[in-house]
């Protein structure tokens, strides 16, 4: 087990790789990585690069080869269904089918619901869950300012529905503000409505722990790369009757379980759920590294949500002190993950990131995080022209020497300025005559 102690806390949290790594300044020097973009992927654990490390000298075909190394990777690949299933507390019936990502996951869920379901979602949701959904019976409800709000505006929403079925999409955590929404209660408002609820746990299971039982919901979806699992795997967790009955996401092999020949004809019998919407060749490396995450996860909840509660906390309150930062915001009433995003009047959001990596060896997100919707309403009502923000998040990879130098940088952008000469070029702000080199394996 690789635990790391932080300074911040003094607590055991699971330890990342690339925490002492070193990035060049545009001035010659190199410094500590600061990585306040966990939000967008978060670093591997060390423990899922072991799992990862001791699984390759076995990787083989999956469902496909009679060799042991093929049983091996196969018994690897099915063992995570449970592995995931355990983690978010799902039910013994609920389908597990393996995707690329939250997106991925999204989108099959899309593809599976009978003809003319009624969908009804917040528009301040991440374009993962936003997107997918179109057509005449897709209700989008302006978002809310409060938890019981939101509560409010789902029960009318649903009440006006059309009849038949009907499925509710709602983040857990906003990849935006970092807000927690109200999930049960909002869980309980779409059974009363006989409607089922769809959680896009993207930026909500990296955070805190995740049940769906409990919470009530119906599907849940979320990435490996979210949950320190950077190998190009993500799930949906759910009731199998919608998937089974639908066609399969993608066809080809193992989406099948027999196709005869009819001369100007195939005749293709497809496999039941999972393997019906898991066509070609499993990645059970990321499959295995994501079950990996959960379960180490899963051991260190405590102190994963006191670690990064206190740097948050610290985060805010520095943040605070720089002149004219202001703070976006969802949900006024709601408790937060390590997700911060913020514009400060007259200073680009774009400039702010290039800026900060250039000079202070910092990684920020900057842009509308994929919620152009709801970031263009958050920024305009923070008085600024743009559509763009800065944001900051943290996780197990940060520390308070992390949090401390993001605050001082800003606070010297913006009281002295910058010490290098910037341009903007394809649309990004970048550092005019960056030396900067990368690293020798991209040479």
């Amino acid at each position: 087990m690789t635990l790391a102690i932080t300074k911040t806390t003094g607590t055991a949290v699971p330890a990342v790789v690339g925490a002492d790594l070193r990035v060049p300044l545009v001035t010659g020097e190199r410094v500590t990585y600061a990585n306040l973009d966990h939000a967008a992927s978060a670093p591997c654990l060390q423990e899922v690069r072991d799992a990862v490390d001791e699984l390759l000298p076995w990787y083989a075909s999956v469902h496909r080869g009679a060799g042991f190394a093929s049983q091996v990777s196969t018994r690897v690949y099915e063992q995570a269904r449970d592995r995931v299933r355990k983690f978010i507390g799902a039910h013994s019936s609920d389908a597990v089918v393996f995707t690329r990502n939250t997106t991925d996951a999204l989108n099959l869920l899309a593809r599976s619901v009978p003809k003319g379901t009624a969908v009804v979602l917040f528009d301040s949701e991440h374009h993962a869950a936003l997107l997918p959904w179109r057509g005449p019976n897709v209700q989008r409800i302006p978002a809310p300012t409060s938890s019981g709000a939101a509560v409010v505006a789902l029960d009318r929403a649903l009440a006006a529905a059309p009849v038949g079925p009907r499925l509710v999409i709602v983040t857990g955590a906003s990849n935006v503000t970092g807000e927690l929404w109200p999930v049960a209660e909002l869980a309980k408002v779409a059974r009363r409505h006989g409607a089922r609820i769809a959680l896009d746990a993207a930026q909500l299971a990296p955070h805190r722990p995740v049940n769906a039982r409990e919470l009530g919901v119906d599907y849940v979806a979320f990435s490996g790369h979210k949950i320190y699992a950077p190998f190009g795997a993500g799930v949906l967790v759910g009731r199998a009757d919608w998937l089974q009955q639908a066609q399969p996401y993608l066809v080809g092999g193992g989406a099948t379980s027999k196709v005869t020949d009819h001369g100007d004809r195939l005749g293709v019998a497809w496999s039941a759920v999972p393997e019906r919407h898991e066509a070609g060749s499993p990645n059970v490396v990321g499959v295995h590294a994501l079950a990996a995450a959960c379960e180490i996860l899963s051991r260190h909840w405590e102190q994963t949500v006191a670690h990064e509660q206190e740097l948050l906390t610290r985060l805010r309150e520095g943040l605070r002190t720089i002149p004219g930062f202001r703070e976006l915001s969802i949900l006024t009433d709601a408790d937060k993950v390590g997700v911060v995003s913020f514009t400060i009047p007259g200073f680009d959001a774009g400039f702010l990131a290039a800026a900060l990596s250039a000079e202070y060896g910092i990684g920020v997100r900057d842009g509308a995080f994929c919620a152009h919707v709801i970031v263009g309403r958050l920024v305009k009502q923070n008085g600024s022209h743009e559509d763009r923000a800065v944001r900051a998040s943290i996780g197990l990879g940060t520390t308070a020497e992390h949090v401390d130098r993001l605050v001082a940088a800003l606070r010297t952008l913006v009281t002295e300025g910058p010490k290098w000469t910037y341009t903007q070029r394809d649309g990004r702000w970048v550092p005019e005559d960056d030396s900067r080199t990368l690293p020798p394996f991209l040479a």
